[in-house]
């Protein structure tokens, strides 16, 4: 609700709701109470004063290789609106760290938190009047929770239906934690299997961390095995660097012997040897989306929806081929 859409439904000028906010004089008794009765029905709230000209953008660990496009698509939106732009890191397990009460305490114009943002943290933000956005979420949140993600679901489809079309029949899949997002890559997995009339075979899931380490362990396992795949996805790029690890120590060329496919599209996976394949999660243009929701939202304005989903799209690079004849 904005104060222009209270100006148009009274039939008067923005200075003269703004006359009522502020409680100012010249304005009539009636024209008063009809702005005072529109104010009331839908509910609108007056900006916080003393708010500072900042976005918050909140990560819970900046060791992530992307964070530098979530940092530079809120600073193009940052630059537009002449607003500054706050980086702050809460510690996941440090609690020394920072706190919401510390962002509360400096008054942004909007916070963007990456990954999650707690029930209790949402409702302290909303008692200060202060709007926020959930980036690329890892947890099922409340339908009026504002947020901006991916079309995860689609990017695993995608992934796994480029790799059918090369004629791969054994294609395994190595998962992340039952976050919504790794499980919507791996739904996509599985339809795309579905749909190609292979069977999705649990020998060839493994379900384990989001991190390179994690990755090459799942993969040494899975190319070990006298039926191996002929090509494997992973729920991130960390992870298929570490699967290029271990196909290396096995003896497997990439992509001759295995054709290997990560998720995310990271700026470092092009110089890989071979260049990855992977899904692309346009992270600088959700972070753009992201914050320009932030702020619609602190200026009172009504959205047209409040979740947002960015499409993701699949980059081919050299990592991918047919699998090769026995």
């Amino acid at each position: 609700m904005t104060i222009a859409y209270i100006a148009e439904s009274a039939g008067v000028s923005v200075p003269t709701v703004s006359k009522v906010l502020n409680g100012r004089s010249g304005v009539s008794d009636e024209t008063r109470a009809r702005v005072e009765q529109l104010i009331h029905q839908h509910g609108y709230r007056k900006p916080p004063k003393n708010r500072s000209n900042l976005v918050e953008l909140v990560f819970r660990e900046l060791e992530s290789m992307w964070a530098v496009e979530i940092i530079r698509g809120v600073e193009r939106v940052a630059r537009r609106n002449r607003i500054g732009v706050l980086v702050s890191e809460f510690g996941l397990h440090d609690a020394s760290g920072m706190t919401i009460d510390d962002t509360v305490g400096r008054r942004p114009r909007c916070v963007l938190s990456v990954a999650q943002l707690s029930e209790a943290e949402r409702e302290q933000l909303t008692a200060k009047g202060i709007p926020f956005v959930v980036f690329d979420p890892i947890d099922e949140l409340p339908d009026h929770v504002p947020f901006v993600g991916a079309t995860n679901w689609r990017g695993g489809q995608a992934a796994t239906r480029h790799l059918v079309g090369l004629g791969h029949r054994r294609i395994a899949m190595i998962s992340g934690p039952d976050h919504p997002f790794c499980l919507a890559r791996l739904s996509g997995y599985s339809s795309a299997l579905a749909e190609a009339g292979l069977p999705m075979e649990p020998e060839l899931i493994v379900k384990t961390q989001l991190a390179r380490e994690h990755g090459y362990a799942a993969a040494r396992e899975l190319l070990s095995r006298p039926d191996r795949p002929t090509a494997v996805f992973t729920a991130n790029d960390m992870q298929a660097l570490g699967v290029y690890q271990a196909a290396r120590e096995l003896g497997l060329r990439i992509p001759h012997d295995l054709s290997v496919v990560g998720f995310d599209d990271v700026p470092a996976v092009a110089w890989m040897d071979p260049p990855l394949t992977t899904v692309h999660q346009p992270l600088a243009e959700m972070a753009t989306a992201a914050t320009e929701l932030a702020l619609a939202l602190g200026r009172g304005e009504e959205v047209p929806q409040v979740g947002l989903e960015i499409a993701t799209t699949l980059t081919v690079r050299e990592s991918t081929a047919p699998p090769k004849e026995e």
